[in-house]
């Protein structure tokens, strides 16, 4: 039982990690492009749309390899 418990602590903390590592992701991606992505999707631009979803996925497979 004690092995079961510390898979999930596990799998919490790396969860969080990820999601504080994809946040950091966009927001330092935020700061180096000219444009404003909060501003952006608030004129619903589906292009900035795609351009999050990228790099969330790439933040993700980047995580994914460095906590593997």
């Amino acid at each position: 039982m004690d092995l079961l418990a510390n898979e999930y602590v596990a799998t919490i903390v790396y969860a969080l990690l990820g999601l504080v590592l994809m946040m950091i992701g966009y927001k330092f991606f935020d700061i180096i492009t000219p444009y404003n992505f909060a501003e952006e999707i608030k004129e619903k631009n589906p292009a900035i749309g795609a351009v999050i979803a990228g790099i969330f996925i790439a933040t993700a497979i980047i995580v994914k390899a460095a906590v593997s």
